[in-house]
């Protein structure tokens, strides 16, 4: 029972938890700034060749 008491009120599993849900959190920003900046550079290229 006291090995049961220990695991609730051990905080690494949370830490752990928190750790992987920023991650998630800066891979999505990560993913939304490369699809807008994509989005730009992409519209900059068609310009530049439509000038051309």
């Amino acid at each position: 029972m006291k090995a049961f008491w220990s695991f609730l009120k051990d905080e690494d599993g949370a830490t752990a938890t928190e750790y992987a849900v920023m991650l998630a959190l800066i891979i999505v920003v990560a993913l939304g700034a490369i699809t807008a900046l994509g989005t730009k550079v992409s519209s900059t290229f068609a310009d530049i060749e439509g000038s051309l």
